[in-house]
């Protein structure tokens, strides 16, 4: 019998020591973090649990939103029932419990069903956005010719960028997060710095620029080498100090609509003659074709792609300081390439006007999958980071 229930006289309780009994329910109150206490004492049974006291204190303490809290008893953190919790050290059940209460940190997440801001200011179309590597400027590229930069901490525009006289189709930060380059609907690739001054025009291509991809920190720190797309079926890697052409691809017989520059000296292109080919990026030769889609491919995307487009920054946007060696760049870099392709080489998925996607492994011509269900042409793919 236990002592709650009158089934032990007092001298019988004097001789033995106090021990845990699992019939008794105890006398606690609950104290905050300063030691103020809340309430009255409470007589609770064993079995009560974190969720229940949460309950109970949100009534005691009047809270309109019931708040989750986290419960200490001498400096242990409860975690099962409040029996269990005294049984394993050993507590008595005959002292009063201090119960001491800790609010934990409250997460909302606000749907995304409306628009949480607007940057106004181009004065046409948007047709390209890009977040920096470092997450702290947005890029945009417009019809009304211009480049803007945005501060997204304050979300206000940081410069207007002119030179191009036609729509900016697209725009790419560097890896490194140092250059910006843009191509659009005069044929041109234009290079800017971070805070949108102008570095220099690169020219080369007969018709417009569709695409745009920097070669990866972890091969060249800093960014130098840059290679676009364009409507006249070419793909150029270009020089961003000379601003030379250093290799012109062709292969492709119709417009190249997309580029990506993989973590092993690869250079991808997907074209409207159906197919994908994949460049070295050292020599420009052709290493394969990747041939079987039956339309337009309209747009390619690499399992690394979030790591190759971020380079040595982490979620978090650090990595790369002012005095960041190459050496240390690049290690960071490789590291989270690596670990983007857990140990596997790197995949590639195409999207195209026949209404399907192809996963391919970047060593093989033969594609793994083929993944079907749109009923119309598929515009764009991308892997989750």
């Amino acid at each position: 019998l236990c002592p709650a229930q009158g089934g032990l006289d007092t001298r019988s309780r004097a001789a033995e020591p106090a021990v845990h009994c699992t019939m008794a329910n105890l006398i606690a109150k609950f104290v905050d973090e300063d030691g103020q206490p809340v309430g009255p004492e409470l007589d609770l049974p064993q079995g009560i649990a974190k969720d229940q006291l949460s309950s109970l204190l949100n009534s005691l303490l009047q809270n309109e939103a019931p708040l989750p809290y986290v419960f200490f008893i001498n400096d242990d953190e409860l975690e099962g029932t409040l029996g269990d919790h005294l049984e394993k050290r050993g507590m008595s059940v005959e002292t009063v419990l201090q119960v001491v209460y800790k609010p934990m940190a409250l997460f909302t997440v606000r749907p995304v069903t409306r628009c949480s801001s607007s940057m106004p200011g181009h004065t046409d179309a948007v047709l390209s956005v890009c977040f920096s590597p470092c997450g702290r400027r947005l890029a945009s590229g417009s019809g009304d010719t211009t480049v803007r930069l945005w501060d997204l901490g304050t979300q206000l525009p940081k410069s207007t960028s002119k030179g191009h006289t036609n729509w900016v189709l697209c725009v790419a930060w560097a890896p490194d997060s140092r250059l910006l380059a843009s191509g659009g609907m005069d044929s041109t690739v234009r290079l800017w710095d971070i805070d949108g001054k102008p570095l220099g025009l690169c020219k080369g291509h007969k018709q417009w620029v569709t695409s745009l991809a920097w070669e990866p920190v972890h091969k060249a720190f800093p960014c130098r080498r840059v290679a676009s797309s364009s409507k006249d079926g070419s793909v150029r890697v270009w020089d961003c100090v000379t601003r030379k052409s250093l290799l012109v691809l062709h292969a492709h017989t119709q417009a190249v609509t997309c580029i990506r520059w993989g973590g092993d000296d690869r250079i991808y292109s997907a074209s409207r003659d159906c197919q994908i080919i994949v460049w070295d990026a050292n020599t420009g030769q052709v290493i394969m074709a990747l041939k079987e889609h039956a339309h337009w491919v309209n747009t390619l995307a690499l399992s690394t792609d979030y790591a190759l487009r971020t380079g040595a920054f982490n979620e978090r946007g650090k990595g790369i300081a002012t005095d960041t060696t190459e050496q240390e760049a690049k290690s960071m870099a490789i590291a989270r390439y690596n670990k983007a392709k857990g140990g596997k080489p790197e995949r590639i998925v195409s999207a195209s006007d026949d209404f399907t996607l192809i996963l391919w492994e970047a060593n093989k011509s033969q594609s793994m999958t083929r993944m079907t269900g749109h009923k119309q042409l598929v515009n764009h793919v991308v892997f989750s980071p």
